[in-house]
């Protein structure tokens, strides 16, 4: 199944969310920062505008994002392969871990990947069951372009590609 599936190229996204109290994440140092590298990432509706990211059921994003109801995407660019390293291993440190990745933060407070070829930010609108993963349906409330003359990260056959 999966050397099926993986002939289905995918872009490349790191999606983010932030839980914690208090003010916004740049003034308390009370949130934290959770993020994953996923290509299971589609748009679905135009009207309204919703996508949908799945994560799996493991993950410790998971119980992130459902708590905080809210994510960005950050769609990735090939200068973002080490990002997309970095978002993809399992236990790593939570604190800081958007330090060595420029970043901003957007309207929901999530972390959004600087020359990002574009960015959404959603607030969940439905979770599904899908087996070992959750599929998490989000309503856009910002969209914007990035890096229009940026070539997207492809992800094949389980390697990183780009478009000739």
């Amino acid at each position: 199944f999966r050397k099926a599936v993986g002939h289905f190229a995918t872009g490349v996204t790191v999606v983010s969310t932030v839980v914690g109290a208090g003010a916004h994440p740049e003034q308390s140092a009370h949130w934290v920062d959770h993020a994953m590298t996923a290509s299971a990432f589609t748009s679905v509706s135009l009207d309204p505008v919703l996508v949908l990211v799945c994560v799996d059921k493991e993950a410790r994003f998971r119980d992130a994002v459902l708590e905080a109801g809210f994510w960005g995407v950050s769609v990735l660019s090939v200068h973002h392969r080490r990002a997309a390293d970095w978002f993809a291993m399992k236990g790593r440190p939570l604190i800081g871990q958007f330090d060595q990745h420029p970043h901003h933060r957007g309207v929901t407070g999530a972390a959004l990947l600087d020359d990002a070829t574009a960015w959404l930010e959603c607030h969940t609108r439905a979770v599904y069951d899908g087996g070992d993963h959750d599929i998490v349906v989000g309503l856009v409330v910002r969209a914007a372009e990035g890096d229009r003359d940026g070539v997207p990260l492809l992800y094949h056959r389980g390697q990183y590609g780009r478009l000739d």
